[in-house]
C-alpha cells in the first residue's frame, strides 16, 4: 500500500505530491487514514517565509482521521481502538518547565512537535498533508458519537485556539456570563468560531470586523451568531470604531476578540474596549510588521489584555464538547468547508491565500 502526501519544499515554492510506502505504526503511535486535514493560517505563514520550517517536509497539523493499525493493547490505554475517528495534536509538551509544572502547557518553553520527523526514514508522513498519517497514541483524542468528523475537521485547529483564549481568560477572572457585548476582529476560522462560541455562551451583542467587502461571508458569520458585520472596505476604520464605541453609552465594548493577524487591528481594539474592557489576542501568530498604538489607553483605561499561542489536548476536548451540545450548529459550520484531494494541494494553497474559502481542507 502506497500513500500520497503534499512535500512542502521550501518558502514560496510550489509543493510536491509524492508517493510513500505506508509501513506498520511505530510502538506508541497510530497509522490513520484520512478524513480531513485543514490548512491552516500558520501553515500560509510558514509558505510565504514567515515561519521557518525545514524542507523537504510534510508539513499540516490539523489532521482528522480514522485509526487504521496500532498496538491495541496500548492504544486501550488511551481509550482508543481501531476505527475511532480522531483529531491529531501536534504538541508534545515537556512536562517539565515551569509553564507545564503550573498547569499551562500550551506554552510550553520545550515545546516539540509531532510532525517533525523525517520524510527519509519510515514511517515518513507525520504531517497532516498526506493521505495517512502516524501520530503518538498520547495525542490522539476521540470525536465523539454524533460529531461528524469531516466537520470537527473545519476548526479542528481553529476551535481550540479560541478555547485556550477563553480558558486563560477565565484564569484571569474573566466571567463569560458577565460579558454583555463582544467584537471580534476577522472572520477567518479562528474568527468565526470565536463569533459562534461567544453567541452560544450567552453575549447580547456581539460585532464581527472584516477587512474586505465579503457578503457571504458576513451571512455566515450572521448565521454563526453574530448580530452585526461591519467592514473596514467599504464603512472605513473610523466609522466602524465609531459604531462600536456607541455601546454603553459610549464607553465601549466589554471584550475584543483579535483574530484577523493584522497588527493594525491591535490599534483599533484598544479604542473599541470599554474602561476594563478585556482583549484577547490569539491573532497576532507571525512577524507581520509593527504599527503605533497609544499606550496610554491601557493605563487610562485599565485594559485587560491577555495574548494567547498555542492550546492544549484540554482544549481540544473542550472543543469537541462544545460541538456535541451544540448540534443545531452543524449545518452551518459544514458549510465554510472547501475540500480538495491532496494531489491538488498547489491549488488549494494558492486559493487559501486569496482568502477564496473561508476553511481550505485537504481530503483523500
Amino acid at each position: 500500500m502506497r500513500a500520497k502526501a503534499a512535500v512542502f519544499m521550501g518558502a514560496n515554492k510550489p509543493f510536491s505530491v509524492k508517493e510513500f510506502e505506508v509501513t506498520k505504526p511505530p510502538q506508541g503511535y497510530a497509522q490513520m487514514e484520512l478524513i480531513a486535514s485543514g490548512i491552516c493560517g500558520t501553515d500560509i505563514h510558514i509558505h510565504n517565509g514567515k515561519l521557518d520550517t525545514g524542507a523537504p517536509s510534510i508539513i499540516g497539523h490539523e489532521f482528522v482521521g480514522r485509526i487504521m493499525d496500532m498496538n491495541e493493547d496500548e492504544g486501550a490505554k488511551y481509550g482508543l481502538k481501531i476505527g475511532d475517528a480522531v483529531i491529531a495534536d501536534i504538541a508534545v509538551p515537556c512536562g517539565e518547565c515551569l509553564l507545564c509544572r503550573t498547569g499551562d502547557d500550551a506554552n510550553c518553553v520545550h515545546m516539540k512537535v509531532t510532525n517533525g520527523g523525517s520524510i527519509q526514514e519510515a514511517p515518513y508522513l507525520y504531517g497532516g498533508y498526506s493521505e495517512v498519517n502516524y501520530t503518538p497514541l498520547t495525542n490522539l483524542i476521540p470525536i465523539p458519537a454524533g460529531v461528524d468528523p469531516t466537520i470537527a475537521a473545519i476548526f479542528a485547529c481553529p476551535g481550540p485556539t479560541a478555547m485556550h483564549g477563553f480558558h486563560l481568560a477565565g484564569r484571569a477572572g474573566v466571567r463569560l456570563e458577565e460579558i454583555r457585548s463582544a467584537v471580534v476582529q476577522g472572520l477567518g476560522p479562528v474568527g468565526l468560531y470565536a463569533v459562534m462560541y461567544l453567541k452560544a455562551a450567552g453575549v447580547k451583542r456581539v460585532y464581527g470586523i472584516t477587512a474586505r467587502d465579503n457578503p457571504g461571508r458576513e451571512e455566515l458569520a450572521r448565521m454563526l451568531g453574530a448580530d452585526e458585520v461591519l467592514s473596514l472596505e467599504k464603512e472605513g476604520t473610523a466609522a466602524v470604531t465609531a459604531c462600536i464605541q456607541k455601546e454603553h453609552d459610549g464607553l465601549g465594548v466589554d471584550m475584543c476578540f483579535e483574530a484577523s493577524g493584522a497588527p493594525e487591528a491591535v490599534e483599533q481594539g484598544l479604542e473599541i474596549l470599554r474602561n476594563r474592557g478585556v482583549y484577547l489576542i490569539p491573532g497576532q501568530y507571525s512577524n507581520s510588521g509593527s504599527v503605533s498604538i497609544q499606550p496610554q489607553l491601557i493605563t487610562f483605561k485599565a485594559l485587560h489584555i491577555i495574548g494567547s499561542s498555542q492550546y492544549s489536548i484540554s482544549d481540544v476536548r473542550d472543543y469537541l464538547e462544545f460541538l456535541k451540545q451544540h448540534k443545531y450548529l452543524h449545518e452551518t459550520i459544514k458549510k465554510l468547508g472547501t475540500f480538495y484531494q491532496v494531489s491538488d494541494i498547489n491549488r488549494a494553497i494558492e486559493d487559501a491565500k486569496k482568502g477564496i474559502n473561508v476553511k481550505t481542507v485537504l481530503v483523500k
